[in-house]
This record gives C-alpha cells, structure tokens and sequence, in this order.
C-alpha cells in the first residue's frame, strides 16, 4: 500500500526521543523541512498535540479535524476530543496536519509520522505500541481512511528511529467521514486535496472505498442519514469495502444530526461516542 503521514515530537537530541514529559504538549512533528512527497518540502511544519489522562489504559488516538481540508477544526472535533478520551484513559494526540492546496501527499505523510510517534514513543508514554489508533471527521475522516489504507511497516535501517516502525494504525474511528473522490465526495474537498483537474489515477489513490486490503485494520464509522455536504453514501461504500475483506468493522448510522451532528452535541453526538468505546473494548 501507499504511505501516507507520521507524527514527531520536538527533540533536544535525539529526533523523537526528548525526556520531557508530553502531557497536553503541542510539539512540532517534523524536524527540520518537511517532505511533501515529490522530493521538495516544505518550510511549514505539523503539529501534534498530547493530551494523557491521568491514568492511561494503554490505548492512544491520532485526532485529525476535518475542515474540508482547507482548514482546521481544531475545537470540537480535536481538543475537546482530546479531552473526552481522556475521561476515559485513553491519550489523545490532535494531529495540525498541513493543509494540501493541492499536494495531494502532504496531509497523509503527517498521519503517517504522527503514528510512527506515538508508537516509538510507547514506552515513555505508557502506552501499548499495538493499540495506537486514528480518528478522524468530515475531511479528517477522510485523512484517516487514507491512514488505515495506505501504510506500510516502516524502513528498517532509517538513521531517524521514527521511520524505523510501522505507521499502520491498529485500529480506525470515523465521524460523517469523506471516503471516495468519485461520485458521493465533498467537491471542497476534493479540489483542496488533488487539485482542480486530478487525474483518474489519483482519484482511485484517494478513494478510500476502493483501497480496502485484508490488511485493514478495524474500522468504526457513524454517519447521519440526513448529511447533505458529505453523504451517508461515502461511509456505506467503504463499510461494503470493508466486509467484503473480512474486516472487523461496525457502521453506526444515525437518523438524524446532518454533518457536525446538530454542532458536537445532543443525543446522536453521544451515541457514536458511547457506541465507538463499547467497539473499541470489544477489539
């Protein structure tokens, strides 16, 4: 499969591996000019931040905030989830990816490097390397299919040891994700990410319904029946995708609540909060 994003801690020495403690940190993810998958890079860097409980069961979750991929919501769809999962000791980590304009690799190499983070950083984290996550809504869901289906299992003899572990996530929650770059995607979307004129070949890249693997991890996906930007169609084709391989995977429709679920509140809100930690113990 193709690979996508990673995630780096800010460094006194050592790239990835500073002492300092990483509670409710916002840490720069690359050091020094990150790449954006045509051999250039970047000045700009992505962000993660840390947020641990104050008893961690082990489990993490890279949170990507959907915004069309034109923008960030880093609100109600990154902190406060953040400190949602916390209640629950779980360690979110809010993932600022770079905003594509175009450079279709960029946003999927961050949520590469912000897995392969966490997971060198398990151990000082107190986390279990095979119960690192990824969660994503709106266009941060569609980053994070793109994450459970493009990864690989690192490069063994990287001089940085980030790139030396897998970015594969262990398991995937998405919220009123996008999924395909066909018929049934978000336009804004879309052209933010590929481009005005993308190519067939990208577009089949980047939907996540036709990139579906028995190497999939577990997917969580809710989505509202009534949800005009980004129809319940992305969410269904990708659940479709995902019991043809087999794929442990429950799709959680809702009856109601339109994209953002009537504002991150209210009785469907809660249900795919409730209904995504029951999956979750279950795996």
């Amino acid at each position: 499969m193709k690979p996508l994003l990673s995630l780096c801690f800010l460094l006194l020495a050592s790239p990835g591996f500073a002492d300092d403690a990483a509670t409710d940190k916002r840490i720069p993810l690359w050091d020094g000019p990150a790449p954006t998958g045509d051999g250039k890079t970047d000045p700009a860097n992505a962000w993660i931040t840390v947020h641990q409980p104050e008893q961690t069961n082990g489990t993490a979750i890279v949170i990507c905030p959907g915004g069309g991929y034109g923008g960030l919501v880093m609100g109600g769809e990154g902190h406060k989830i953040a400190a949602w999962l916390n209640q629950h000791g779980i360690t979110g980590v809010v993932l600022e990816y770079r905003l594509p304009a175009g450079r279709h690799a960029v946003p999927l190499l961050d949520a590469q490097r912000a897995i392969r983070t966490v997971r060198a950083r398990a151990d000082q984290w107190k986390l279990n390397p095979d119960r690192i996550g990824i969660m994503g809504f709106s266009a941060g869901g569609h980053l994070a299919s793109t994450a459970a289906t493009h990864f690989d299992a690192g490069t063994t003899d990287a001089p940085n040891p980030i790139e030396r572990v897998s970015c594969r996530p262990d398991f995937a929650i998405l919220v009123y994700p996008v999924v395909t770059m066909g018929q049934h995607t978000h336009q804004g979307s879309k052209r933010n990410l590929l481009g005005q004129d993308p190519s067939p070949e990208l577009v089949e890249l980047y939907s996540n319904e036709r990139q579906v693997s028995d190497n999939t991890p577990p997917v969580f996906i809710a989505h509202a029946l009534d949800d005009k930007p980004v129809p319940i169609a992305n969410s269904r084709q990708l659940y479709a995708a995902l019991q043809q391989h087999d794929i442990p995977s429950k799709l959680l429709e809702l009856p109601s609540g339109g994209h953002g679920l009537n504002g991150y509140k209210g009785p469907m809100w809660d249900a795919w909060q409730e209904q995504s930690l029951t999956w979750l113990a279950e795996r």
